[in-house]
């Protein structure tokens, strides 16, 4: 079922919208949960609760792209799951290092504005992607929205350890310096 489809079934409120979802994006769900809690009980409860979470939110939204909805949900439950773990000392910590490794570009804000910063920052990091050659972009990504290990995207591309985290580094670097010159806080 294509994804129009779906979405017009969340629309009438038909559940088996909530069907063909799991069927088309279930492994996707759980691969970006997976990643992140490295636990396939969790990950699995995580995935549940994305399509709870999109039953509930479509409507009123009508996302543009239905495998992009569901991720960034994904994510979010898989990431809140995950700070509760570490606050319990459980986890691989794979989230937390990628995320890490990200701090000395980008800062976290409290300030009333920080939607308007979160929209700027995010359109200057996907035009700072878009003119990345394909492979460094979908490194870059694997890496920290999926957060992919460093070892598996080695393994994935056919390359070393170190150059993958050679490359990112080179990448983190020139991420920064792109902020800068759009005058970015960071």
């Amino acid at each position: 079922m294509k994804d129009a489809e779906i979405i017009t079934l969340y629309l009438a409120r038909d559940e088996k919208a909530i069907t063909a979802t799991a069927e088309r994006y279930g492994s996707y769900c759980h691969s970006i949960s997976y990643n992140i809690l490295h636990n396939t009980e969790d990950a699995r409860e995580c995935v549940n609760d994305t399509w709870l979470r999109t039953w509930k939110s479509i409507p009123p939204h009508r996302p543009n792209r239905l495998s992009t909805y569901l991720g960034k949900i994904t994510r979010n439950l898989s990431l809140n799951r995950f700070r509760q773990y570490t606050a319990e000392k459980r986890g691989f910590g794979q989230a937390e290092l990628a995320l890490s490794e990200l701090e000395e570009c980008i800062s976290a804000k409290n300030s009333v504005e920080q939607m308007i910063e979160e929209m700027t920052l995010a359109k200057s990091i996907n035009s700072f992607l878009y003119a990345q050659p394909r492979q460094r972009r979908n490194i870059f990504i694997r890496r920290y929205w999926y957060l992919y290990s460093i070892r598996d995207i080695a393994h994935a591309y056919g390359m070393s350890e170190s150059k993958v985290a050679s490359l990112l580094f080179r990448m983190r670097g020139e991420l920064k310096t792109h902020l800068e010159k759009e005058e970015i806080q960071i």
